[in-house]
């Protein structure tokens, strides 16, 4: 019985059909300057390693230049929306720019231990959504991963790039809400416990906001995506005399226009309402929503500079992520 798994097309198969050694193929394909090699000899190589579909071996770029070219990007339990999708593609892109591979792993810790994923990627670089354990970027560290983030979380490690800007977005929309007159707010929380990591520093920007204000505390509650349970949260609110509400995204804040519809209310006569991503329907609603964007390219080329920095040995340069982030006004606040 024949063996059918195919076979790695080798360095070796690329300088046969070349007519060349393996010295000068990778001398050609790794770009090697002060090398005197002709621009025949160099066209010949090219041309026989895409036709052989030739790709080195990550294995062994790692160990001839002593790090990986990917970054891997942990990605929790949850979905993944058209602005975190729209991050991920942008860094993608930021990252070949540079010659760097961005690998997104979805799940959660549970499935597999984070030890197992980075071990067998051994990458530059690990970005995650949630924190990581010391004991985790201590072995990270030792392995000689140039740089670990932790976008999000609470724990006391300093590299957390999107908790500023996250809670920036429930700032705008609390001073949004605010300077339109609207000074009893509510909070529209999802009831996905796996966004919670990006619901709780938005949640946390509207309280910081009401507090410099001297408004009293948004009243929170739980909205479904459902507009019969959104209509409990609306006439709740509308019993403790809530004006306007900002909520966690913008199909959490359409969910709450369905419940005002169902009441008979109108945005924003009778309840202003602010969302979070400006995704496409959200310009469709009735009437057309209020929400907090975030320039998710410009996002993506800072956490691309900083990997690179890191990489590189270099300081990272301090940005000011909440000049990425505003209103989008419309009708319904």
């Amino acid at each position: 019985m024949t063996d059918s798994t195919p076979r790695r097309v080798t360095s070796a198969d690329v300088a046969r059909v070349a007519g060349v050694s393996r010295a000068t193929v990778s001398y050609v394909l790794n770009d090697t300057p002060d090398q005197t090699i002709s621009a025949a000899t160099r066209t010949r190589v090219l041309d026989a390693a895409g036709a052989l579909g030739y790709a080195p071996s990550a294995a062994a770029r790692a160990l001839r230049t002593g790090r990986s070219d990917v970054v891997l990007c942990l990605l929790p339990d949850w979905p993944i929306g058209p602005e975190v999708g729209t991050l991920l593609g942008s860094l993608s892109t930021e990252l070949a720019r540079s010659g760097l591979t961005f690998v997104a792993h979805p799940g959660n810790r549970a499935d597999r231990p984070i030890a197992e994923l980075w071990k067998a990627i051994t990458p530059a670089a690990v970005l995650a959504f949630t924190d990581f354990s010391a004991a985790e970027i201590g072995a990270m560290r030792a392995a000689g991963v140039a740089l670990v983030v932790g976008l999000l979380g609470r724990s006391t490690s300093p590299r957390r790039e999107l908790e500023v800007p996250q809670q920036h977005v429930g700032r705008l929309q609390a001073e949004h809400l605010a300077a339109a007159g609207r000074t009893a707010i509510g909070y529209a929380y999802p009831d996905d416990d796996r966004v919670r990591i990006f619901a709780e520093p938005r949640l946390a920007g509207t309280r910081i906001a009401c507090a410099a204000r001297g408004l009293a505390q948004p009243s929170v509650r739980i909205v479904p995506l459902d507009p019969d349970a959104a209509a409990v949260a609306v006439r709740a609110w509308r019993d403790e005399g809530m004006t306007g509400v900002c909520a966690y995204n913008d199909d959490v804040a359409m969910a709450v226009l369905a419940g005002m519809r169902r009441l008979g209310l109108r945005a924003p006569a009778d309840l202003a309402v602010i969302g979070v991503d400006d995704i496409p329907a959200a310009r469709l609603a009735v009437p057309a929503l209020t929400t907090v964007t975030t320039d998710q390219a410009a996002l993506a080329a800072h956490l691309a500079a900083t990997v690179l920095a890191a990489i590189h040995g270099h300081p990272v340069a301090p940005a000011d992520l909440t000049e990425i982030v505003e209103v989008v006004p419309r009708e319904s606040a």
